[in-house]
């Protein structure tokens, strides 16, 4: 269990209604490796909240990434599976009324720790949604970040069944599926990634979805 001890903002319950069908969006990615600026790191470290996933330093080193209208904000945890349950739809309807973007973070069985960070809040939708400022990123044990190539426009889709974040090739770059327990993560065309995961299927132990306070 990592020793954060932050503080959270706890959302209200809310009831079981069904979740509408959405639409359209466009989406893809890229890999690019990490560089770190030790002093704009400590001056942008926003109040992450409690979390079991992410260390301090690891939260540190992932904020020059955000795209810089993120940056300074604060981050609400909106979905955690220790607190929520193992459930995609658990996840879609905790982002209703949500607009913000989205960090993600795993950890799997083995303790690998990856995610993604999402311009825009998970949804159910028919097709691909979001922008070029969605991004894929692993330690292994240290930091990678996969950012958009350009190549498609594959960043995010979801169902009941299934999230995933890049394609290409029949490959994602990230998916999970509806009980948020099994997932995969292969090398795709939107991110360039590499694996994130200890290997390209998994099992979820931890699951977090930030967003904006």
């Amino acid at each position: 269990m990592r020793g954060l001890r932050w503080r959270y903002t706890q959302l209200p319950s809310q009831p079981d209604d069904p979740l509408p069908g959405e639409t359209e969006a466009e989406a893809e990615a890229e890999t690019v490796p990490t560089a770190q600026d030790p002093d704009t790191e400590e001056a942008w470290v926003p109040t992450l909240g409690e979390s079991k996933v992410l260390h301090v330093e690891e939260f540190r080193q992932l904020v020059p990434h955000f795209p810089p209208r993120f940056t300074g904000h604060s981050w609400t945890l909106v979905y955690c599976t220790e607190r929520d349950g193992f459930s995609l739809k658990s996840l879609y309807r905790r982002m209703e009324g949500q607009s913000s973007p989205v960090l993600l973070a795993l950890r799997d069985r083995d303790g690998q720790i990856f995610g993604a960070f999402s311009s825009t809040a998970l949804r159910v939708s028919s097709c691909f949604y979001g922008t070029g400022e969605t991004f894929l990123f692993s330690f292994s044990p240290q930091l990678k970040v996969f950012k958009w190539t350009g190549s498609n426009t594959f960043f995010v889709k979801g169902d009941l069944d299934l999230l995933v974040m890049g394609s290409g090739s029949g490959q994602f770059g990230l998916w999970l599926d509806g009980d948020l327990n099994h997932g995969g993560s292969r090398p795709c065309a939107t991110f360039n990634n590499e694996v994130l995961a200890s290997q390209e299927e998994f099992f979820i132990q931890d699951l977090e979805a930030w967003a904006l306070s």
